[in-house]
């Protein structure tokens, strides 16, 4: 059987976080970044590292069969290719901007000059909203266009907003796009030979970054209102404890409200209570 190509983000804000993910599902990563092809005959993938903005194109001509890029660059790209998992880090929001004031709502682009990065997604937001304006495309620091007298407004990824405030710029309008890191395969296409095996590995580091294991042990006449509090995924494991009328309970429970779990497992009379990390999983 041939390996599972895989298109891996080769720099920028996604790379790093996309070889950690696929470190912890159990492949090899590159430890050389002029690496441009990496073979990992004993899970069956070979992965290939390209600009986050090409992964898209490759993956859906069937060139590869498997990407992860953004949700962003695969809609301005479009490719031929289909999200089929998120994956949780790079998360990012499109939207509008114009000097601080001049703006208000959508409508108000109508007749201007936009630039940006993503031709793509602002011509389909424009056209699904019947709005007519010219759209330029720009690669990289398209806040200071205004500045420049190239554009009116400009349509980009914004974070934290602090590099649109120090250009005199302000956002308007509700988000064009929330974006996030996306696996993709070629749309249409039969599940490639693998594909379900990488795909839920990736699943598992998913449910192991928003779980944690949790150990307490309980009274047992009151282990059905403390399995109330941690149900698990199944169902929780209650076992017998040396200790008359006492049992060990262990359960999966969500990351976060993990710390307020543990304080109202102790009211009701829980001791020992323990968290673990997950560092792999199938569920």
């Amino acid at each position: 059987m041939p390996p599972l190509r895989i298109a891996v983000p080769n720099k920028g804000s996604l790379s790093q976080s996309a070889s950690e993910m696929l470190h912890e599902s159990g492949y090899r990563q590159r430890h050389d970044t002029r690496e441009l092809a990496l073979a990992d005959p004993e899970n069956g993938v070979e992965f290939f590292y390209l600009r986050p903005r090409d992964i898209a194109l490759y993956v859906g001509e069937g060139t590869l069969d498997v990407g992860i890029t953004g949700r962003d660059l695969l809609l301005d790209s479009g490719a031929h290719a289909q999200e089929v998992l998120s994956l949780g880090f790079g998360r990012s929001t499109f939207r509008f901007a114009g000097p601080d004031g001049a703006y208000d709502k959508i409508e108000d682009l109508a007749g201007r000059r936009i630039a940006t990065s993503y031709v793509g997604i602002v011509e389909r937001f424009l056209a699904d909203r019947g709005i007519e304006a010219t759209v330029t495309r720009l690669d990289g620091a398209v806040e200071t266009s205004v500045q420049l007298g190239v554009a009116d407004v400009i349509a980009d990824v914004v974070e934290t907003g602090s590099t649109l405030r120090a250009a005199g710029l302000a956002t308007f309008g509700g988000p064009i796009l929330d974006s996030e890191a996306v696996l993709i395969t070629r749309a249409g296409a039969p599940v490639p030979d693998g594909f379900e095996v990488f795909k839920r590995r990736l699943e598992g580091v998913l449910v192991a970054r928003t779980y944690v294991m949790m150990d307490y042990d309980m009274p047992a006449d009151r282990v059905e209102e403390a399995v109330a509090l941690t149900p698990g995924i199944e169902s929780p494991t209650v076992s017998p404890l040396h200790r008359e009328g006492w049992v060990a309970v262990r359960a999966m429970v969500p990351r976060g409200g993990a710390q307020r779990l543990m304080d109202e497992l102790y009211e009701l009379g829980a001791r020992g209570i323990l968290l673990t990390d997950i560092h792999a999983c199938r569920l």
